[in-house]
């Protein structure tokens, strides 16, 4: 069994910073990617940034050059840095990763985290 466990969110205001954080933890044979996903109200989910264990990083064309993801390998953990936030950041933010839980698994899983709220005021 595999538990994501996501920092919590704010309230920020325009322009501010927030950092965001999840652990992983239970079954974990190998994590491919983790990363971080939004869902804004009336809008679908969509990628934010997502790291490898190579440490590839993938970022949403809105977030770039604001965003910074990182993980740290040995404690199974991902770090979202937000800087120049806009009220268009605010959303759920969703803590995902792709994970071969056993050495028997024959595939990964993707887990999701509870979310958590992200609210940029103007």
């Amino acid at each position: 069994q595999v538990q994501l466990m996501e920092s919590e969110g704010g309230l920020v205001q325009a322009g501010g910073s927030l950092s965001l954080s999840c652990a992983a933890s239970g079954s974990l044979f190998s994590i491919i990617t983790m990363g971080w996903y939004r869902q804004a109200p009336g809008k679908e989910r969509e990628l934010v940034a997502r790291v490898t264990r190579g440490h590839t990083t993938d970022y949403a064309d809105s977030v770039k050059g604001r965003f910074t993801i990182a993980k740290d390998n040995a404690m199974n953990t991902v770090y979202l840095q937000m800087n120049s936030l806009s009220p268009e950041d605010t959303a759920v933010y969703y803590c995902h990763a792709d994970i071969i839980p056993t050495m028997y698994s024959t595939r990964s899983e993707a887990y999701w985290g509870q979310g958590t709220q992200v609210t940029v005021s103007s």
